[in-house]
């Protein structure tokens, strides 16, 4: 038995899938311009589950991800964002599982957050994913809670004063920027690094990447930013110590094991603010709101 099931369209899998099953995967011509997913570096597939079999690609109903087999995490989770088709559904009853297109081992389930200060944070956000139909909506609702889309996260970082700026980066981009048809595709996961503090078993990482890309003046754009957790001490933690940064697209590749497309590398914006306001590039402070965001 397959360690990885390829629900790819026109695979055995995929056609063999339930009638209910919609959506499936990020879906690269989601914007009016093509927006490929990463591609792994050698070393990054060489980590990666199902690479061996070329079914390294796990499709869900608006979102993929690609998981690396040691640290069990996704190397990264793309996901399309449709403003206009967007429900408020709700989470009641929805609870965090075992993803069912991927080996049990390769998934960090919920012995690591028994007993501390760990949550289960979302890498592609629940509420992002809740558009399209009735039955895509609440399909990509549970879908979320898979494991394969979730990292250990202090509690409360996303309300905190900087860590709340994170999770509002999609609204603010929507906010202020004239974003064309009101979608965007988003790329984000944590970042790898041998020192990661080991707890329980399993190495959690401390940086973490989100890359939004959409289509504004018929231009196609891109920002990337960087959060950064200190988990020194799992007891106790100042709240202080996480930061987000506005980076470039070429930063977060240097961290990571992946690359992303030279059509989006073309459309970071930060990278081209940068080169033309040098007071930028020599300050480079971390975000405390949203106003601080260059877009």
């Amino acid at each position: 038995m397959s360690t990885l099931l390829d629900t790819a369209p026109g695979s055995a899998l995929a056609e063999a899938a339930p009638a209910a099953r919609v959506a499936l995967g990020y879906d690269p011509n989601f914007l009016s311009q093509p927006v490929p997913t990463p591609t792994l570096t050698e070393a990054g597939r060489r980590s990666a589950v199902g690479a061996d079999a070329g079914t390294e690609v796990v499709r869900h109903t608006h979102f993929s991800l690609v998981m690396h087999a040691e640290r069990r995490f996704a190397f990264w989770v793309g996901w399309n964002i449709d403003g206009g088709q967007m429900r408020r559904l709700s989470r009641q009853g929805l609870q965090f599982g075992p993803d069912p297109l991927v080996a049990a081992k390769y998934q960090v389930t919920d012995a690591l957050y028994a007993g501390n200060r760990l949550d289960r944070g979302h890498l592609a956000r629940r509420a992002d994913l809740c558009w399209g139909t009735e039955a895509e909506a609440r399909q990509a609702n549970r879908e979320s809670f898979y494991f394969t889309n979730i990292t250990p996260q202090m509690e409360n970082f996303n309300q905190s004063q900087q860590g709340g700026i994170w999770g509002k980066l999609e609204d603010a981009l929507f906010m202020q920027v004239d974003v064309q048809h009101l979608r965007v595709s988003v790329f984000g996961g944590p970042l790898f690094h041998p020192a990661d503090r080991l707890y329980r078993g399993v190495q959690i990482p401390r940086q973490f990447y989100k890359v939004l890309a959409y289509v504004a003046g018929g231009r196609l754009r891109a920002q990337a930013f960087l959060l950064t957790q200190n988990l020194v001490s799992l007891q106790d933690i100042d709240l202080e110590q996480f930061r987000v940064y506005q980076v470039t697209l070429a930063e977060v590749e240097q961290r990571g094991e992946f690359r992303f497309a030279p059509v989006l590398k073309a459309a970071d914006n930060y990278t081209q603010n940068l080169a033309s306001t040098p007071q930028l590039a020599a300050q480079r402070p971390h975000l405390t709101e949203l106003a601080d965001v260059v877009w």
